[in-house]
């Protein structure tokens, strides 16, 4: 597979098949994914992946917690801004309202949107979870060349057929996590990353976000 139709084909897939996924070819992809590009190449990313007992173990874990505290603990980043301005609030919002059409779950369905929403929190059914940290020392930079390193893990998961999901949802669960992975104290938890083999009859896996057209975000000047 090329470049190419690995961006195009690569979407945040929210059903996975059940089916296993050898730890051989995530080590594989994880090996060829260190080679994405960091500042002063500090390559300040933290990889945790789970499956087996400990992903089960984790996933009902959180379960029984969200049922006491169901938005989880104040993330230790803000995901979004505060105040996110136009046209990123409207891509936002038009993102959600395209999800959930897809399983026609109405805007009044209330407890329809809070059920989907926490199957993030079984990673959509993935055999593999994975848990990405950043040293808290880390700046704005290394949260990029992070990005990155995520990208091409992303990327080349469509090259063994596998499909993923970045999840910057699971930043809200970050104590359950550590209670899980016992990480070093001066980690913090950026996202989890589903992995697995996409359900290719879901129909959430029918949604293709829009993307703004070159036009919209690029300056030519000759």
């Amino acid at each position: 597979m090329n470049v190419s139709d690995a961006l195009t084909s690569r979407i945040a897939c929210r059903a996975f098949k059940p089916d296993p996924v050898p730890e051989e070819t995530v080590r594989t992809i994880l090996e060829t994914a260190r080679q994405a590009p960091s500042g002063g190449n500090l390559q300040p990313w933290h990889v945790y992946v789970l499956s087996g007992a400990s992903l089960s173990g984790l996933i009902a874990d959180v379960g029984e917690r969200s049922i006491a505290t169901p938005r989880g603990a104040p993330t230790q980043y803000e995901i979004y801004p505060k105040s996110l301005k136009e046209p990123y609030s409207s891509r936002r919002f038009k993102c959600g309202e395209d999800l959930y059409a897809t399983l026609g779950i109405s805007r009044e369905d209330k407890a329809g949107r809070v059920a989907q929403f926490m199957r993030n929190y079984a990673f959509f059914g993935a055999p593999v979870g994975l848990f990405i940290y950043l040293d808290r020392t880390m700046g704005p930079p290394q949260w990029a060349d992070t990005g990155i390193f995520l990208q091409s893990i992303m990327l080349l998961a469509r090259e063994y057929g596998l499909h993923t999901c970045p999840q910057e949802a699971w930043a809200v669960w970050h104590e359950a996590v550590s209670a899980h992975l016992d990480p070093p104290d001066e980690w913090m938890l950026f996202c989890g990353m589903a992995l697995g083999y996409m359900d290719e009859d879901a129909p959430v896996n029918t949604l293709r976000t829009e993307r703004a057209g070159v036009s919209e975000f690029a300056t030519f000047l000759r």
